[in-house]
């Protein structure tokens, strides 16, 4: 298709872009977007996020976006709103970013707030308009949105539907917005990928300034849905194979950390989400894994996908294997209802699913750490930016405000999140401040010959114990 230029509807210079939900996939978008010199409208049905937003606090952490935000509300650029009528009086392109959470009875995908942000935004339509789902979907949904939208909207409005998957990592994602490896959209009309491009000419302009280039992929509905989802599966896929491989080398005696580095060089297979651990987490491949599944299963290839199913118990495979070193290293016995930890006073560094980020959605750490807890052991926690969001979803563990803190009295100590503060702390120092000197690294992030010359009895996820 070729990209002739378009004037918007609104008859701006540009398109209008709306972002309808502010949560971190909406709110980083409107506020890099607006960064890119766009006109943006962020919309959300919570007033208090809009209320902060708007006041220029990002409600969640990531890193240099507080900044961007508070620059572009200074322009004029971008404004935030809970009025859909002011969303579709505003914007040429709306893209769809809410949450599309694991429905409580099932392993699916919920999209009731698909549905709730696509019916309400087009009943308020009064011009032409493009609606763009960003949300991770299963594949057949942006026909469905289609049908929404002829459902709620006059025909001669001529209103139309695109999908363009996301592909943020947390703790990079400013990055990721501005300088993208690549853009998908999934079109049926040259009107359509013509807004598309317009609504992201401010990103080819500025890889043109830095003389790079962003590979731009147009294609049908369902491919563009299937990326998403194929690229969480195959990450997913690849993190579990190394932690498989992990479970091989703790009963063969192999170092899985060599491992992962001498096939990590091979171009073919590569060293990224090749690092051995606790298993992957978040709000995203969890969920995204099984969606997937679930949605396989309902267009009848359930059996192109039954490895997923593996994937997701070599991950929670991984989380139970800190509860069994904790158990060894604690000199207890795993009894038939589990461990008796009691009397224990163990020290949990990292809330977050991975650094630089306050996500706990789904966090290994904190899965563990309550398991830890269930098991008798007086369990503390600390995270540089997680603490809050940890509270609210285990209420019932012990919060530190340092590291410090959290490791004074310990009997031991799990490094479930590789935050730098974690990586590069003085195990000498460390152990002059708790009760014994033993260490779960679980991230594999830690100087195991360092801590095991510190006086630390080591333990790391398919690693042998260190030598002296």
């Amino acid at each position: 298709m070729a990209f002739p230029t378009v004037t918007p509807p609104s008859g701006a210079p540009r398109p209008r872009l709306a972002f309808l939900g502010t949560g971190y996939l909406g709110a980083t978008y409107a506020i890099c977007f607006a960064e890119l010199g766009y006109e943006v409208l962020g919309f959300d049905v919570d007033e208090a996020k809009i209320a902060k937003l708007s006041g220029g606090e990002v409600p969640f952490h990531e890193p240099g976006l507080d900044e961007l935000l508070r620059g572009n509300l200074a322009s004029g650029r971008l404004r935030f709103t809970t009025s859909y009528e002011q969303v579709a009086d505003f914007a040429d392109v709306h893209f769809i970013c809410v949450g599309t959470p694991q429905r409580a009875d099932g392993m699916g995908a919920d999209l009731t707030y698909v549905e709730t942000s696509v019916s309400n935004l087009a009943r308020h339509l009064r011009r032409r308009a493009l609606i763009v789902g960003k949300s991770t979907v299963p594949v057949g949904t942006a026909e469905w949105v289609e049908q929404l939208v002829a459902k709620h909207t006059d025909p001669a409005l001529e209103v139309e539907v695109a999908w363009s998957p996301e592909f943020l990592q947390e703790g990079f994602a400013v990055e990721d917005v501005l300088r993208p490896n690549r853009i998908v959209v999934g079109v049926k009309t040259d009107w359509a990928n013509s807004m598309l491009y317009a609504s992201h000419k401010g990103v080819f302009d500025l890889a043109a300034t830095e003389d790079r280039e962003v590979p731009l992929v147009v294609t049908d509905f369902a491919t563009a849905e299937l990326v998403k989802v194929a690229a969480n599966a195959f990450l997913a896929t690849k993190i579990s194979f190394i932690n498989a491989m992990a479970e091989v080398c703790e009963v063969a005696g192999g170092d899985v950390t060599q491992l992962s580095k001498a096939i990590g060089y091979d171009p073919r297979i590569g060293n990224r989400f090749l690092q051995a651990g606790v298993g992957f987490g978040g709000g995203c491949l969890p969920k995204d894994i099984r969606a997937f599944q679930a949605r396989a299963q309902e267009l009848g290839a359930g059996e192109a996908l039954r490895f997923l199913h593996e994937v997701d118990l070599v991950n929670q495979r991984r989380r139970t294997r800190v509860t069994q070193l904790a158990t060894e290293l604690l000199g207890r016995l795993p009894g038939p209802a589990g461990p008796d930890l009691a009397g224990t006073r163990i020290a949990v560094l990292g809330a977050a699913f991975k650094p630089n980020s306050d996500d706990v959605r789904d966090s290994p750490s904190l899965s563990i750490a309550n398991t830890l807890a269930k098991a008798g052991a007086d369990v503390h926690v600390y995270d540089p930016q997680g603490m809050a969001n940890a509270r609210l979803a285990r209420p019932k563990l012990n919060y530190e405000e340092s590291m410090t803190d959290a490791v004074t009295g310990a009997d031991l100590v799990c490094v479930l999140t590789e935050w730098a503060e974690f990586r590069n702390a003085d195990p000498v120092t460390l152990g002059e401040l708790v009760n014994a000197r033993r260490v779960i690294d679980g991230r594999n992030c830690l100087d195991a010959t360092l801590w095991a010359r510190a006086g630390w009895e080591y333990r790391g996820m398919g690693r042998p114990n260190p030598s002296v």
